[in-house]
């Protein structure tokens, strides 16, 4: 089998299961009991948080457990929206978010807050000088997305958390959730007040996320309990997932030879499909190492996804999280392509551990069973 569809999960280390289980079989006491099993329990979860935090460079406090990235983005926009409702009423993010995020503006205007949704040109970036004029006086948040899970183009950060910082008040909130791992973010330089990133993105495991929380900006919890993370997330912790968490993301950012590894396969793939006939290349030619997003415009998606299964190989169409609805893809609709380039994509995601093996086979298998696909049109 060779696995490229690492923007919808990844496959858990064993280092990172093995984590996992023996906390579950010899730490499973509750961090709010107060015997020695519970108190050992609020230890490991307590040094885990400390160890993602080293990792992102914050400060230990920032570190806000979920269950995962759609926790994380729902608690960073609510909690900030709710809790500064009272500054104004307007909102900023990307036509191209995951559901995750424009679901739940999608549901804060129907509370009465004004959103703007800023466009991208065919790289799938947003514009700088668009968000200047976007922001006024009465915006409260802008979040954008770092990396897009579908193509993986990759938004200037940098130069926004600037601009936001300088022209307004707003709050910044960063969904890094594809990007941990393989582009780098400055959290405190890049001027974010909010980042959210999910554990089976970079060989975690599902379950396990979590919200920096800068300075522990006032936030409203989105469900009430036992006031556990700083009173913002109740609910007895998730003591194994935070540990095998922090030690998943060790091991990524230790992983320099996987990143650059990556890199080479992105460009070898984006090469090759270049030079093939029938294929339009929908990622940008600079993007987040691990994604490559093309098309074949007279073929379904889903077919090709389903050729190269026959094959073993396991690619996707859009997100995961949308790929059966059936429904064409906002974020490359957003990017300007054709209805029958959006119907033909196909996104192939690797990871730290795709082979050079694998890359060839792809190659080899793609020219073995488009031009049969294409002569039966």
């Amino acid at each position: 089998m060779i696995y490229l569809d690492n923007s919808s999960t990844t496959k858990p280390y064993e280092q990172v299961l093995a984590s996992f289980m023996q906390v579950n079989e010899r730490y499973f006491g509750n961090p709010s009991s107060l015997h020695q099993l519970g108190s050992t329990a609020s230890t490991l979860l307590e040094k885990a948080r400390q160890q993602a935090a080293s990792i992102l460079g914050v400060r230990t406090e920032e570190i806000i457990f979920t269950s995962g990235g759609t926790e994380s983005n729902n608690l960073a926009i609510k909690g900030i929206v709710k809790a500064n409702r009272h500054k104004g009423n307007h909102l900023i993010t990307t036509q191209i978010e995951h559901p995750s995020v424009r679901n739940v503006f999608e549901e804060l205007k129907e509370d009465g807050f004004t959103v703007t949704y800023l466009p991208v040109n065919k790289k799938g970036i947003i514009s700088i000088e668009d968000l200047g004029d976007a922001l006024t006086n009465k915006t409260i948040l802008v979040s954008i997305m770092h990396v897009n899970n579908e193509t993986g183009s990759i938004q200037p950060i940098q130069e926004a958390g600037a601009l936001i910082k300088k022209q307004s008040r707003a709050f910044f909130h960063v969904d890094a959730i594809q990007s941990f791992g393989k582009v780098p973010l400055e959290i405190y330089n890049h001027q974010i007040d909010l980042l959210s990133i999910s554990a089976h993105k970079f060989h975690g495991l599902k379950g396990s996320g979590l919200l920096f929380n800068k300075r522990l900006n006032p936030l409203t919890a989105q469900n009430t309990g036992g006031n556990q993370e700083s009173g913002l997330r109740s609910g007895t912790e998730n003591v194994a997932g935070a540990v095998s968490m922090a030690k998943a993301m060790r091991m990524v950012t230790d992983n320099k030879e996987g990143l650059a590894a990556m890199e080479i396969y992105r460009e070898q793939l984006l090469q090759f499909f270049s030079s093939e006939p029938y294929v339009r290349v929908i990622s940008p030619k600079i993007g987040a190492p691990h994604i490559l997003n093309v098309a074949v415009p007279k073929l379904k998606g889903e077919v090709i996804v389903h050729a190269l299964e026959e094959k073993g190989i396991y690619v996707s169409t859009t997100s995961a999280c949308s790929s059966k609805s059936g429904k064409m893809s906002r974020t490359i609709q957003s990017m300007g392509f054709t209805q029958a380039e959006i119907i033909g994509t196909i996104r192939i995601s690797m990871s730290h551990d795709t082979s050079q093996k694998e890359v060839d086979q792809l190659q080899k298998v793609w020219s073995e069973i488009i031009p049969p696909l294409m002569k039966g049109i």
